[in-house]
């Protein structure tokens, strides 16, 4: 069974520009919550709520169950809008969850076994091609992440799809091949430092320059 959030929300009356404007200026975050074939559902939420969602990974796939007055929806976040100078939200947008109809839901991935990598170990970068992956999911059966195992990756090998544990019954959205999730790529060396001309400096310091020791002559 899958692991609902519990937010709270307060209904609004009107929709538009100005009325959401109306919402801000009363120190709230104006929201909808839409689909499952019913009419939109109109809320504002206390700022520190959605901070505190948001902040979190994995936010696109967690469960919420939003109470507003006397009942309860089942949502995920869609979309949250951030003023582009503060980055205090804005606005949120809520999708409605209707029971057996598969969602389209963004998984996080997390990677283990980082310290006992083989390839890790010998120097090699962890180059993550998808944070998260796109799939058709129950909305009773989300999970809150994937995970992938890196402890027996060496140099050049890769994370794909079919490595992944936790996807038991999910469908990706990609489907016409076994899609790569992450590579450990060959550590960079930095090209050695060319040789000047003339050999290396005397141990005991730098040759002077010959327009100065003509001089003392």
């Amino acid at each position: 069974m899958a692991n609902f959030v519990t937010i709270e929300a307060a209904s609004r009356e009107r929709a538009g520009k100005g009325a959401a404007r109306a919402t801000r200026r009363q120190g709230m975050v104006p929201g909808v919550i839409y689909g499952a074939k019913q009419a939109p559902t109109l809320i504002s939420l206390e700022p520190k709520t959605v901070l505190r969602e948001i902040h979190q990974s994995g936010w696109r796939s967690r469960l919420y169950e939003v109470k507003v007055g006397g009942e309860t929806a089942r949502a995920l976040i869609r979309d949250v809008q951030l003023h582009p100078v503060t980055d205090l939200p804005e606005h949120i947008d809520f999708q409605r969850l209707a029971p057996g109809e598969k969602m389209r839901v963004a998984v996080t991935v997390v990677f283990n076994n980082e310290a006992t990598s083989v390839g890790l170990k010998r120097g090699g970068m962890l180059n993550v091609v998808r944070h998260a992956v796109e799939c058709y999911v129950d909305p009773d059966n989300v999970p809150a992440h994937f995970e992938a195992d890196l402890a027996g990756l060496d140099i050049n090998d890769n994370v794909r799809w079919s490595n992944l544990t936790g996807t038991e019954g999910i469908r990706p959205t990609i489907t016409d091949r076994d899609f790569v999730i992450a590579t450990l790529a060959p550590p960079t060396k930095m090209p050695d430092a060319p040789a000047e001309a003339g050999g290396a400096a005397p141990a005991g310091g730098t040759k002077a320059p010959a327009k100065a020791a003509a001089k003392k002559k």
